[in-house]
């Protein structure tokens, strides 16, 4: 029996850089997401934003504002939706040049040489980020769309108040996770970015990696976007 010429193919740097790709990216999402410091990330602030818009749903008699809202959140993850096809697209394209493009990133400075099977494998890495992107963006289209229906669902402000008030609860709840997918879905294109230094060589991945690890930082908690929230939020 031959060795399976998979990830014998890979030098130790090349899986550590690995590794530590997949740990950046699995770990930012988890303190994001998870960890009480998430909840004063720009995400979490505007899940905060999110449950407002609710209570302000009870208010209003006519709430095609709100319809309208939804609409132009699920027209804006249907747009990356259709991009997560197009790149998925892409990266399937790479494997019929492999010859060329095997020529072109061993001339790259920092280069290393790759065999056929490596940069084969690489490629589907970056195809399996795209799909995960696009199942996570076509969910939370779908939510989005649940969020329609909520929002339809929520009784006239001069109803029950304990009725209105749990309807308006629901739909700002299936909002948030709607948003929480869509965030998802965004932070795989970001990562993708940094796996495309891994073509060049395991340095360059751990650079990429933590650049874009620094960027997401640096918008969620202290970007300029955040300190726009956070001047006007009242006390």
């Amino acid at each position: 029996m031959h060795p399976d010429p998979g990830l014998s193919s890979f030098s130790l740097l090349d899986l550590t850089a690995l590794v530590c790709f997949l740990a950046a990216w699995f770990g930012y999402s988890y303190a994001v997401e998870h960890l009480s410091g998430g909840k004063r990330s720009l995400n979490g602030m505007m899940n905060r934003y999110r449950h407002a818009w609710a209570d302000q749903q009870i208010l209003r008699e006519n709430r095609v504002v709100d319809t309208t809202i939804n609409a132009s959140l699920q027209n804006g993850t249907a747009f990356f939706a259709s991009t997560a096809l197009i790149a998925l697209g892409s990266a399937l394209t790479l494997s019929r040049s492999t010859d060329d493009a095997l020529t072109l990133f061993s001339t790259l400075p920092f280069g290393a040489p790759m065999t056929r099977v490596v940069w084969e494998i690489k490629v589907a890495g970056l195809a399996l980020i795209f799909v995960y992107a696009f199942f996570k963006f076509a969910w939370a289209y779908r939510l989005f769309n649940y969020g329609a229906i909520l929002i339809g669902a929520v009784p006239p402000r001069d109803g029950d108040p304990v009725a209105v008030a749990r309807a308006a609860r629901r739909a700002a709840a299936m909002n948030v996770v709607a948003g929480g997918h869509f965030n998802r879905g965004q932070r795989a294109f970001f990562f993708a970015l940094a796996y495309l230094g891994w073509f060049v060589s395991a340095y360059v991945l751990f650079v990429t990696t933590a650049m874009v690890l620094t960027v997401m930082w640096q918008r969620q908690f202290a970007s300029d976007a955040r300190r726009a929230l956070q001047d006007h939020d009242e006390p």
